[in-house]
């Protein structure tokens, strides 16, 4: 059982509780979730968006150009749509044709910039890419709401609440590459960037764009079929709709690649957490936005629905615990009482679900912008972890009984313990979670094996004395000295490591993709197998003409609309 510890007076969440794998799993957006700071970073800097073109026939094939001009500079997203064959349109890596395609170029282009991005960008992976795009993204249709849509603005009515709030989108995209991909601009001509420091920003500026373009591509059609009689979404029913996004296994080794940027964001995360909890008297208006929020994550929940069946009974558990919590805090009158914040936390992990418990982090720390939302701008890395070849032997040991005890303690001896290794398919060059029993391609695992890795080297330290340096060990057994550098790093790091068997064959990667996409903001997650999730991204978030609005920063948790009366 681990306890939470005392740093600089704040209570933070031991990293053997935050860093397994079944709690990653249950993760929830939170205030400081990059397409939250992003939509506020918008917001405070005034930026600017603009529709350069839109040259598409009637039924919404062409190109359009969408700008975001910022206080420095502007980014463009260069939009293609197509027709294509119903039976050819597909979520899986393997699909060559998507009805939208995306470049985010750096800048305005020119015209003969768009003819070139013409004819790459379609291809995708298969294109020839300058350093003058940042991001390569594609997306397809939710064909049902999509054509349901532009038919009821085409006929002058809104469209149907419950099958918009079914879908949720107009388009789910199935890649969003950026730092570098296929000949796109590196990461490093955008580190000094203001509006790109922190992680993601402009992969999910992209997004952000391609939600505006799908939004103002389904009003368009709508008006070329209907002419005067069309009407445009009532600005809260075009704010519900989000993007769509399908994540497989592409984004999880990132989390084992990068080891200083998760301790970051993760730190980040658990120290807003400690300050909240520190609050021994809170404000009236903090309070009142906590239960304004319980309440609007009761519904949204409500509305939360999944064909998977472990996942959906997650929810009906979540859904009942949510109640409870809400009853308990009138019930006995918390929020009027000392040190509230901390004894909600407390009442929630001793009762109630990780689903629940990591839902209440977000709700704590959603009335708290002005205390916490500084340490957004820390979820970044800037170094990378350095080699210690003067550390004693001794003293890597402890680290290891210290920061490695769960993976010292699993037994690799055992089939179960490796049941599974990752690897990097042959035609698309994308991460594979395969199965010693009957996947061939073990001797191209990657090096995500990090408790065995542990394990091995701490069995080693053992046969050596203890005032050897790591620099001679690693010069004798040269195989150890990434393992030991990534340990010296979690010595100081301690939520860089993610503190399970990655092999073992319960293991499911779905967990890792839910951690990763709650940090970038993503909600409704579901999950279509261990391997793949479905999720909204930007649902209720600001549309360009509302990022000035008072309460643009207040999407989180969002709920049906409700139709304007006429």
């Amino acid at each position: 059982m681990t306890k939470d510890v005392k740093s600089n007076e704040l209570i933070l969440r031991d990293p053997g509780k935050v860093m397994r794998l079944e709690r990653m799993g249950s993760s929830f957006q939170t205030r400081l979730s990059f397409m939250r700071t992003l939509i506020r970073r918008m917001s405070t800097d005034k930026w600017r968006f603009e529709r350069l073109r839109s040259d598409i026939d009637s039924e919404g094939y062409g190109v359009s150009v969408y700008a975001a001009h910022t206080p420095e500079r502007t980014y463009s997203l260069v939009a293609f749509t197509q027709s294509i064959p119903n039976d050819m349109r597909t979520d899986r890596v393997i699909a060559e044709v998507w009805d939208a395609t995306f470049s985010l170029y750096d800048g305005v282009p020119s015209l003969e910039d768009i003819e070139y991005l013409s004819k790459n960008t379609p291809k995708q992976e298969a294109g020839r890419f300058r350093p003058s795009e940042l991001v390569l993204a594609r997306a397809n249709k939710s064909l049902r709401l999509f054509e349901h849509i532009a038919s009821s603005l085409s006929n002058g009515e809104q469209p149907d609440i419950d099958l918009l709030a079914s879908v949720g989108y107009l388009m789910r995209t199935t890649a969003v590459y950026g730092s570098g991909k296929f000949g796109c601009a590196d990461r490093a001509k955008l580190h000094d960037r203001e509006e790109c420091k922190v992680s993601f920003h402009i992969e999910l500026l992209a997004v952000y764009l391609i939600r505006w373009f799908t939004i103002d591509l389904v009003e368009t059609i709508a008006q070329k079929r209907g002419g005067k009689k069309a009407v445009k979404l009532e600005h809260n029913i075009s704010k519900f709709i989000g993007v769509g996004n399908s994540t497989g296994l592409g984004m999880a080794p990132f989390l084992l690649k990068h080891p200083v940027l998760i301790h970051n964001w993760v730190s980040a995360k658990e120290s807003s957490l400690g300050r909240v909890r520190s609050i021994k008297n809170p404000t009236d208006y903090s309070t009142e936005v906590f239960l304004q929020s319980l309440k609007q994550a009761s519904q949204h929940i409500r509305e939360w629905n999944v064909e998977d069946e472990e996942q959906t009974l997650r929810i009906e558990r979540l859904r009942a615990e949510v109640d409870k919590l809400e009853y308990w805090c009138v019930a006995n009158n918390i929020l009027k009482k000392m040190s509230p914040w901390n004894s909600i936390y407390k009442f929630v992990e001793d009762n109630f679900s990780y689903e629940c418990q990591e839902l209440t982090v977000s709700l704590l720390l959603e009335p708290h912008g002005e205390l916490i939302d500084e340490l957004g701008d820390t979820m970044l890395a800037t170094d990378d972890p350095v080699f210690d070849s003067n550390m004693q032997l001794k003293e890597l040991t402890n680290i290891l009984n210290e920061h490695y005890s769960w993976a010292t303690k699993i037994d690799f001896s055992s089939a179960e313990s490796q049941h599974h290794f990752w690897y990097y398919s042959e035609d698309k060059l994308e991460p594979r979670f395969g199965s010693i029993d009957t996947d061939d391609g073990v001797e191209q695992e990657m090096p995500l094996a990090i408790a065995r890795e542990i394990s091995d080297l701490h069995n080693k330290l053992k046969t050596f004395s203890n005032t050897m340096c790591t620099g001679e060990f690693a010069m004798r057994y040269p195989q150890f000295r990434h393992i030991i550098r990534r340990a010296q790093n979690t010595a100081v790091r301690p939520y860089a490591e993610v503190q399970d068997n990655l092999l073992n064959k319960s293991m499911r990667p779905l967990d890792l993709l839910r951690f990763k996409l709650a940090f970038f903001g993503a909600s409704k997650f579901d999950p279509k197998s261990d391997l793949w999730t479905r999720i909204s991204m930007y649902q209720g978030a600001p549309l360009p003409k509302q990022l000035n609005d008072i309460d643009h920063d207040n999407w989180a948790f969002p709920i049906k609309p409700i139709k304007e009366i006429q």
